[in-house]
């Protein structure tokens, strides 16, 4: 699948370029890749950067560079669901190609998810449809990470004020997954709901959760676990017919413990420890996100431009996941996109700076441009 022609059947899909006067969908792309990659913090500096390329923009498929308000306009009116597709479909073609990312932790071979949310503070009156509290707004990006390619397969942009539970109802969740989540989606109807529908999850039990002991278990031997029992939870809303596990864990190095539920009653007790500890991976995603790429000043103020945005950044930390992943450098992520960031307009053959990205280039570079997936 080439690239090019799947972004053009998605164009076509949403309709993205209705009434359009010369600036399509592929120039707003590539100025919000640009904003993305090279952390631009504004439109000015969208259109200035691009500017100082412009002889080389015909190698992107641009005639010039977009003007702020040109793409300011394509920001608020063309619909960011037309990034939202490109984003899962670009995801679908590197994991056909390979790209796999999950460290070799776990025997099974459930598919494992974490569930979070990040808030992204923003101005009220710049942003008034983003309510979070009297004087300040925000937006929230709920998240299904899946730890095969550390990327998201859902992601729900809210306005700050709507609780993560109510967004983690509507996630379409495969049957027989295992979800790692914090007690921020502690929801006894959603536990029975994934319950019935053979959805794992691992969290945190609540301090003030009350419960019967069912059944106590061994525990094993030289691992950290003080207990583990199946229980039923007691509480008003709690439903009655539940089995769950939990399961306390001795953290050595914060000299706590650390009690976990869970309605997979099958699993190890260090497994199911594990597999919490795994969603740390989330985090570290939100900090990737939020340091290499522009998410946390927007360079628009309605809706569709700040999901604009939110949408081309990840497409964009896809991208250069891919690219971290070919490379055999041994660079750090964010090493590697710090100085793919100076060398932007370049020319390099890529495959061979991502294997030797500190080795002089010719002093005549080839012309042939390679292609970015093959």
């Amino acid at each position: 699948m080439r690239v090019s022609n799947e972004f053009a059947r998605l164009v076509r899909k949403h309709d993205a370029e209705k009434a359009s006067k010369g600036f399509g969908s592929w120039d707003q792309f590539v100025g919000m890749m640009f904003c993305q990659v090279a952390r631009a913090d504004s439109l000015r500096e969208i259109e200035h950067g691009l500017a100082a390329a412009q002889g080389k923009l015909t190698h992107l498929g641009m005639k010039s560079a977009p003007p702020r308000s040109t793409l300011s306009y394509a920001n608020n009116h063309r619909p960011a669901e037309l990034y939202e597709d490109l984003f899962y479909d670009l995801l679908d073609l590197l994991s056909s190609q390979g790209m796999y990312l999950r460290k070799k932790k776990f025997r099974f071979k459930n598919k494992l998810l974490s569930l979070d949310a990040t808030v992204i503070s923003l101005c009220a009156k710049l942003f008034p449809w983003a309510k979070f509290r009297q004087t300040k707004g925000a937006v929230k990006l709920n998240v299904m990470l899946d730890h095969d390619l550390y990327m998201p397969v859902f992601l729900d942009l809210t306005v700050g004020s709507k609780h993560e539970v109510t967004a983690a109802r509507d996630i379409p969740i495969p049957p027989e997954s295992i979800v790692a989540m914090d007690m921020g989606y502690t929801d006894y109807s959603l536990y029975e709901a994934w319950t019935r529908r053979s959805i794992w999850f691992v969290t945190r039990l609540k301090e003030n959760a009350t419960y019967e002991v069912v059944e106590s278990r061994d525990v094993p031997l030289n691992a950290p676990i003080l207990s583990d029992e199946v229980i039923r939870l007691t509480g008003v809303k709690a439903p009655s017919d539940l089995l769950l596990r939990r399961v306390v864990v001795w953290v050595e190095e914060k000299g706590e413990e650390l009690v976990l539920l869970t309605n997979h009653l099958s699993f190890g007790a260090t497994t199911i420890a594990s597999i919490y500890k795994e969603r740390w991976e989330i985090e570290i995603f939100f900090k990737t996100l939020k340091q290499n790429l522009t998410v946390k000043t927007f360079v628009g103020t309605s809706e569709n431009a700040v999901r604009t945005q939110i949408w081309t950044a990840l497409i964009a930390l896809l991208i250069l996941k891919w690219l971290h992943f070919r490379s055999s450098a041994g660079l750090a992520f964010s090493n590697l996109v710090g100085v793919l960031r100076l060398i932007l307009f370049t020319y390099r053959d890529l495959y061979a700076w991502l294997h030797a990205p500190f080795r002089t280039p010719p002093v005549i570079p080839g012309m042939e441009q390679p292609m970015l997936f093959r």
